[in-house]
């Protein structure tokens, strides 16, 4: 046997298949669509480099047509796309870019989807209704996605939906660094979490045990043929004198923080101060977030915000660091979960 052939047979020793060594190393690249160009700018940046230069067009017809400007051969992409208005263009615009990235012969696509469409969508809530959120997973996968990373998914059975890994982030580090910063020692003293409604008494239950702070519930119902309807029956917890922050993963178009913000005030809090990830601002959440009964609105930019959408009450904290943290972990194939303590 030849000195050549012996190299070839040491892999074979070792328990490793004989093969080819490729001189090529992994390269992470991070694309964008339109929906949040800026976002995206900043997570590359974060990462130490430059978004890929992508060619966007939108026809006459509506129509849309991406393609990589340079190769993305081999490479682990990373493609950035969140899901403010309008939802189903972004969409739309996602799917093709999986195609192109897919047709490119790039190694690995990871979705990463700060906010994920459709999400509410997650179960029938009535006969004959589609579960949407799962829908949009299997586009995702069928146009070419092996990963998906998302940030506090409306509903946790989500990450079920799609058939391969999902990283399920969590904002709270970025808004709780926040808070522990800002609020003061008075603030803190008379500080109560408190959850909107029943299903997110978890996620309000953690918060409670970070800030060394009680907790409050309220309770709502929702008349189920009524959109964006909301009734406020009661309050769990003591909340009269106290600095309330409520805690939720959306504002849509603000009924239910606007609700849960005047029962409080209604029954002697001081200061009402809102937390939250996305920030959909359907109208017309802007005009019922500026209510006396609200102090300050705290949220994240995994949506972008027009200026209309802005207001003097309004904070909103930078994701792209964790986002950036995330995508470094996938990339090296470190961990994820030692982002959040064990909880991702």
């Amino acid at each position: 046997m030849s000195h050549k052939d012996k190299k070839v047979d040491l892999d074979r020793d070792r328990g490793i298949a004989p093969g080819l060594v490729a001189k090529t190393k992994k390269r992470l690249v991070v694309a964008s669509g339109r929906s949040h160009p800026a976002l995206a700018a900043d997570v590359a940046a974060a990462l130490g480099t430059e978004l890929v230069p992508t060619e966007h067009r939108t026809f006459a017809s509506g129509e849309i047509l991406t393609r990589f400007e340079v190769s993305v051969r081999g490479c682990d992409v990373f493609l950035v796309q969140s899901f403010g208005p309008p939802v189903n263009e972004w969409l739309m615009e996602l799917l093709i870019m999986l195609d192109a990235a897919k047709r490119a012969s790039a190694k690995r696509i990871t979705v990463v989807a700060p906010y994920y469409p459709y999400s509410r969508q997650d179960k029938k809530g009535r006969g004959r209704e589609p579960i949407s959120a799962r829908l949009v997973a299997d586009l995702l996968r069928t146009a070419g996605a092996d990963r998906v990373m998302s940030v506090d998914l409306h509903a946790a059975q989500i990450q079920g939906f799609f058939d391969g890994p999902v990283d399920h982030l969590f904002a709270k580090p970025v808004l709780l660094d926040h808070f522990v910063r800002t609020l003061s020692d008075e603030d803190r003293a008379k500080l109560t979490v408190v959850s909107p409604d029943t299903g997110r008494v978890r996620v309000a239950d953690q918060w409670s045990d970070s800030l060394g702070a009680p907790l409050a519930i309220i309770h709502k119902r929702r008349d189920p043929n009524v959109a964006n309807q909301v009734t406020v029956n009661e309050i769990v917890g003591r909340v009269d004198g106290r600095v309330c922050l409520l805690v939720d993963d959306m504002i849509d178009t603000g009924g239910t923080i606007l609700k849960a913000a005047q029962a409080l005030k209604d029954n002697g809090a001081e200061r009402v101060i809102v937390a939250a990830t996305h920030a959909v601002f359907s109208d017309p959440a802007t005009e019922r977030l500026q209510d006396e009964a609200i102090d300050e609105v705290v949220v994240t930019d995994t949506i972008p915000l027009p200026p209309e959408k802005l207001f003097p009450g309004l904070r909103i904290l930078p994701i792209a660091p964790l986002l950036a943290r995330a995508i470094h972990e996938v990339f090296v194939d470190g961990s994820v979960t030692s982002m959040f303590d064990g909880a991702a």
